[in-house]
């Protein structure tokens, strides 16, 4: 068989063309279902583009029902068209998600699931969302690596044996305390003492051995705390910032489980969703690197509490701090250094605070009226 595959691919190579998505689909049916580790020993470089690049991508996003999922593809499907980005999650969405385009269950634990997700659906770009985040991990270790290290390695085996772009986030949470804080440069000491933090310079690494190895087209983003109006939070230690917006529109009283001059780098969803796609469409020509920071703002939440008064003055908050949470938001970054980015693919962001806590209590007021409207 080995020899076929080779046969197939000196033919290719000696033509001096890229291989076409016949040939690698031939080279599919020759292989049949050998495992993920013999389908990498024999790639030994995976292709550098997918089938599709030369049109519109294809694009999977796992956990697409988290905070960022549903943004990411609204963006994409306007660039892209409705039915060329599907959103993938193990829970049921809410009925707004099935109109808005594709959708369907996928679970990352399950290789063989998510391999005929990808060559049925002949996709070229994947988006790799699914995790359990920072204090849920601590309260669940088990769970959390499962999910963020051994569904990681099935992403990149799967986009290395089928020659994808693969996006993988990574977070403040991969740096630690005897990180530099103020500002966090790209390459420094990475020693993180939450599970979820560990898994992502896990995730760092194995994306960029993948790349230097075989050739996979990885790329990540270190993301800050992101705030958004649209999703609740899912059990990360900056969520303070989004549920702050909610009290203060809903009962005007907010306790915080972090201390008031906690300062911690974060983000406008809109932003971030622009940053994530701007970065994924970049010629891979033009990334020195394969992971980089980005930053917008940072902010305590003192800081943010005077900032909504502004609006809202008659809220009140309180301060019940979480020693675990506390302890997060303590080793990690006051701010990110975030110039390579900015270089390399032209990364800025657009919103500051004031344009933030605007935008959300515009967001979340509005959004109120029409449920009560319902």
């Amino acid at each position: 068989m080995m020899l076929v595959v080779q046969w197939l691919r000196g033919a290719v190579k000696h033509a001096g063309i890229r291989p076409l998505c016949g040939v690698e689909q031939l080279i599919s049916a020759v292989r049949g279902v050998s495992s993920s580790s013999q389908q990498l020993s024999e790639f030994g470089r995976t292709l550098t583009s997918s089938c599709t690049d030369g049109d519109h991508p294809k694009v999977l996003i796992t956990g697409g029902l988290g905070q960022l999922g549903v943004g990411l593809a609204k963006l994409l499907r306007e660039r892209f068209g409705k039915n060329n980005v599907i959103l993938s999650d193990i829970r049921k969405p809410p009925n707004h998600v099935y109109h808005d385009g594709p959708f369907i269950f996928s679970d990352i634990l399950d290789f063989k699931n998510l391999r005929e997700i990808v060559v049925n659906n002949n996709i070229s770009w994947l988006v790799h969302y699914s995790a359990v985040l920072s204090a849920v991990g601590e309260d669940n270790v088990a769970l959390a690596k499962e999910v963020n290290i051994t569904g990681l390695h099935n992403i990149l085996d799967i986009a290395t044996e089928h020659g994808l772009r693969v996006f993988v986030p990574s977070t403040i949470g991969a740096f630690g305390p005897s990180s530099p804080r103020d500002p966090t440069p790209e390459l420094c000491v990475q020693r993180p003492r939450t599970i979820y933090g560990v898994s992502k310079v896990h995730a760092e690494l194995m994306g960029e051995y993948y790349h230097h190895r075989f050739g996979l087209d990885f790329r990540c983003l270190r993301y800050p705390g992101i705030i958004s109006a649209d999703s609740q939070p899912g059990g990360g230690t900056t969520d303070y910032a989004v549920q702050i917006f909610h009290a203060a529109v809903k009962t005007g009283h907010f306790e915080c489980n972090l201390s008031n001059n906690t300062r911690l780098p974060m983000m406008y969803i809109d932003d971030c969703v622009r940053a994530t796609v701007d970065f994924l469409e970049a010629p891979a020509d033009t990334l020195i690197s394969r992971t980089y920071n980005i930053n917008a703002m940072s902010f305590t939440p003192q800081e943010l509490t005077q900032e909504i008064k502004k609006v809202l003055p008659d809220l009140k908050v309180t301060y019940n701090v979480d020693p675990v949470r506390q302890a997060i938001a303590d080793s990690w970054p006051m701010a990110l250094e975030d110039s390579a980015a900015r270089r390399d693919w032209g990364w800025k962001h657009e919103y500051d605070l004031p344009e933030l806590v605007q935008t959300m209590l515009s967001h979340i007021t509005l959004g109120n009226q029409l449920a009560q409207a319902n």
